[in-house]
């Protein structure tokens, strides 16, 4: 089995950017979306079920399977020797990616809140939290791309 995986490699690895690119767009969109629900929408409205459906099919269509993927084909990779367990870089991104799937976790929860009608959180709290996923874009691309540690 591992010589399969060894074998095919690269194409898991194009599998783990491509994830990662589908579940960066979506953690980069859905506090926008947040920002303007929270700001424009009253509960119940049209406008109001417009964005819950947006949100949920974002989530559920588009980020949930991507952030699956990528962390399946990034563990496989993980598996195959990928990660430098003595190095600083693989730990910067790793923590990275866990911290990002917190954020995902966290805008689920928000999401969930927005379906029940309990949204307490300003269109501002939306706006900096957006900034998130962009800082541990940052720390990741640059510890796997430079790997200045």
């Amino acid at each position: 089995m591992i010589d399969f995986l060894d074998s095919i490699y690269l194409w898991i690895k194009v599998l783990h950017v491509m994830a990662v690119l589908a579940w960066m767009a979506g953690l980069f969109y859905l506090p926008r979306l947040f920002v303007y629900h929270a700001e424009r929408a009253t509960v119940g409205s049209e406008l109001d079920q417009t964005f819950q459906i947006m949100e949920e099919k974002l989530l559920r269509v588009i980020m949930n399977p991507a952030m699956i993927v990528a962390w399946i084909a990034g563990l496989i990779m993980i598996g195959l020797g990928a990660f430098d367990w003595g190095a600083a870089w693989s730990w910067i991104k790793i923590i990275s990616v866990i911290l990002m799937t917190a954020a995902h976790g966290w805008m689920s929860a928000r999401r969930k809140e927005f379906a029940a009608g309990q949204n307490t959180r300003t269109g501002r709290t939306y706006r900096i939290f957006n900034e998130v996923p962009t800082l541990l874009m940052l720390f990741i691309v640059i510890a796997v791309i430079v790997r200045p540690f």
